[in-house]
C-alpha cells in the first residue's frame, strides 16, 4: 500500500507525462524506420515493467532518441524487424548482465557541472526543436534531440523554414495553449484549490481535442490537418491490436551481427540510463540517490521483455522524467501509471488522441524546456568559477550542436583537464625553511597520493632549485607514490643534484631504495 500513498500527486503527473511521452514514442519509432507501435510498446513496457522494478523514485522509461540512429542503421543491416528484436532481447540480457556485476558505479563518476550542463542543454534543445511544432511544421520528427536531422536540416536551419510553412491554426492552438499553462501554473493554481487539483496540460489538451473537433464540424478552414495531429495505429477490432505486435526472429541466433548490435545497444542504452539517473536525482526535491545497478537490471528486463512482443529498446528519458518531476510526481507509481495510461487508451481511445494537435504538445513541452534552463541555473554556475562554468557551458553546447553523448564526453573531457590541473598543482609543498649566504635549506612535502600525473610539477619544483640547495623530501604522509614519481626524484638525486651540489635528503617512515619499486 505504500505505493499508492502519494496517488493524490502521482495521478495528476502520470497524466501530464502521458501526454509528454505519446508523441515521442510515435516520433522516435518513425525516425527509427520501425512500426509506430513498436514505440508504443516500448514506452508502455518502460512505464509498468521497468518503472516497477527500478528503485527510482521519479524517473520514467521508454523509447529514446538517442538510439534512433542506431536502431535505423541496425533494422536495415539486418534486413527485417524480426531479427533486430532478437538484438534487443539480447541487449536487455546484457543489461541484466551489467547491473549483476555492478557496473552501474559508473554513473557516479560524472561531475555535477556536467549534468547540470546535460539539463540545461536538454532544456534548449527541447525549445529549439518545440518552436517548429508550435507554428505547424512537422518535417522534423517529436522526440529528435540531434543537431543535425534526418530531414536534412539541423536544428537552426529548420527555425529558418518556419515562415515558409506557417499554419495558422496550429500557431493559434499553440499559443492559447501556452497562455492557459502560464495562467494555471502562475496564476490560477496558486488562487483556489480546484485549479491545483486538475493539471494544466490536462486542460490544455482539452481544449486543443474540442478545438479539432469544432472546428471540423463547423469551421473546416479553421481545422488543423492531419498531420498535424498525433497519430496512433488505430486497429478495427481485437484481433487487428493483436496483429500489431511482432515476436523475434529466433532462426537468426547464430548472426554474429545480432550480437554486436545487441552490444552497442546495451552500451548505450546503459550510459544513456546512467546519465539520466545522475540527472533525475538532482532535479528530486527530496534528493533520494537511485541504486544504479538495480537500474541497470531494471532496463535489462525491460529491453528483454520489449524485444520479445514487438518494441523499441528503452532507456531511462530525461524528456519525460523531468516533466514528471515538474508535474510534482513523488514517487514512482507516477510512472507506472503512465504507462497503464498509454496502454489502455492505446487500446480503447486511438481516435481520440488521433485528435490531439501536436502545437498543444509543443507548447507542454516548451514550458518544461524552460524549466530545465532557467536564466537563474546560468548565473549560480558562473558564480561558482570556470572550474564549474566551463564544463558546464561547454556540456550545455555541445548537447545542442552535437548530440548527447557528444555533448557529454566534451563536458567529462573539460572537467578531466580541471581535475588533471589541480592534481599537478597539489601534489606537495613547498617550505623554505632558512635562507644563509652559502646555503638555502628547502622541504618539500608530499601528498598523500601523489600520482604519475603529478610528475611534471615536482620536476619543475626540483628543476628550478638554485645551485648548493639542501633540499628535504618528505614522503613520511603519503600514503601512496607511484614508482614514476620515485624515479624523476631518484634520478635528480644522482644525477642534476650532483652535478649542481643539491643536497638530497629523503624523510619516510621506511628506508627510501628506488630498487624496491
Amino acid at each position: 500500500m505504500s505505493l499508492f500513498k502519494e496517488l493524490k500527486s502521482d495521478l495528476p503527473a502520470s497524466v501530464i507525462v502521458f501526454f509528454v511521452a505519446l508523441p515521442l514514442c510515435l516520433g522516435i519509432a518513425l525516425a527509427s524506420g520501425a512500426p509506430l507501435f513498436s514505440g508504443l510498446i516500448a514506452g508502455i513496457v518502460g512505464g509498468i515493467v521497468v518503472g516497477s522494478i527500478s528503485g527510482s523514485s521519479l524517473g520514467v522509461s521508454g523509447p529514446a532518441a538517442g538510439l534512433a540512429v542506431i536502431v535505423l542503421s541496425s533494422i536495415q543491416e539486418l534486413g527485417s524487424f524480426e531479427a533486430f528484436l532478437l538484438a534487443v532481447v539480447f541487449a536487455g540480457v546484457f543489461q541484466l548482465i551489467l547491473g549483476i556485476m555492478k557496473a552501474g558505479f559508473i554513473g557516479y563518476y560524472f561531475p555535477s557541472s556536467v549534468i547540470k550542463g546535460m539539463l540545461s542543454g536538454i532544456g534548449i534543445i527541447i525549445i529549439l526543436k518545440q518552436i517548429p511544432h508550435a507554428f505547424g511544421y512537422d518535417a522534423s520528427y517529436e522526440g529528435d534531440m540531434n543537431f543535425m536531422q534526418a530531414d536534412g536540416e539541423n536544428t537552426f536551419s529548420e527555425l529558418l523554414n518556419i515562415f515558409d510553412n506557417i499554419s495558422t491554426p496550429a500557431l493559434t492552438v499553440a499559443i492559447i495553449s501556452l497562455a492557459i499553462l502560464l495562467l494555471w501554473d502562475n496564476i490560477l493554481s496558486k488562487r483556489s484549490k480546484i485549479f491545483s487539483l486538475i493539471p494544466g496540460p490536462l486542460v490544455a489538451v482539452s481544449f486543443g481535442i474540442a478545438f479539432e473537433l469544432v472546428t471540423n464540424a463547423f469551421l473546416p478552414e479553421w481545422s488543423i490537418s492531419s498531420e498535424h495531429l498525433v497519430s496512433v495505429p488505430v486497429a478495427k477490432d481485437f484481433s487487428g491490436f493483436v496483429g500489431q505486435f511482432s515476436f523475434p526472429d529466433f532462426s537468426q541466433i547464430t548472426n554474429y551481427n545480432i550480437y554486436v548490435i545487441a552490444l552497442t545497444m546495451a552500451i548505450v542504452a546503459s550510459l544513456e540510463t546512467l546519465l539520466s539517473v545522475e540527472a533525475t536525482d538532482k532535479l528530486d526535491p527530496k534528493k533520494r540517490v537511485t541504486p544504479t545497478n538495480r537500474e541497470l537490471i531494471a532496463q535489462g528486463a525491460g529491453n528483454v521483455i520489449s524485444g520479445m512482443i514487438g518494441g523499441l529498446p528503452i532507456t531511462q528519458v530525461i524528456v519525460r522524467s523531468s516533466a514528471n518531476i515538474q508535474s510534482g510526481g513523488k514517487s514512482k507509481l507516477s510512472g507506472i501509471l503512465h504507462g497503464f495510461l498509454l496502454l489502455i487508451s492505446v487500446v480503447l481511445v486511438p481516435n481520440i488522441l488521433n485528435q490531439i494537435p501536436l502545437a498543444v504538445l509543443a507548447s507542454i513541452l516548451l514550458v518544461v524546456g524552460f524549466k530545465l534552463a532557467k536564466p537563474s541555473l546560468f548565473k549560480a554556475m558562473y558564480n561558482l568559477g570556470p572550474k564549474q562554468f566551463l564544463p558546464f557551458i561547454v556540456t550545455l553546447v555541445g548537447i545542442v550542436f552535437t548530440d548527447l553523448l557528444t555533448g557529454i564526453s566534451l563536458g567529462v573531457g573539460v572537467a578531466i583537464f580541471f581535475i588533471v590541473k589541480n592534481n599537478y598543482s597539489n601534489s606537495h609543498f613547498m617550505h623554505i625553511k632558512e635562507t644563509e649566504e652559502e646555503c638555502h635549506k628547502v622541504e618539500m612535502t608530499l601528498s598523500e597520493e601523489v600520482t604519475f600525473l603529478n610528475k611534471g610539477a615536482i620536476l619543475q619544483e626540483l628543476n628550478n632549485l638554485p645551485n648548493g640547495t639542501e633540499i628535504t623530501i618528505d614522503i613520511r604522509n603519503s600514503v601512496r607514490v607511484d614508482y614514476d614519481v620515485y624515479e624523476i626524484i631518484d634520478n635528480f638525486r644522482k644525477n642534476s643534484a650532483v652535478d649542481r651540489e643539491i643536497e638530497v635528503i629523503i624523510k619516510s617512515d621506511t628506508k627510501y631504495n628506488t630498487a624496491d619499486y
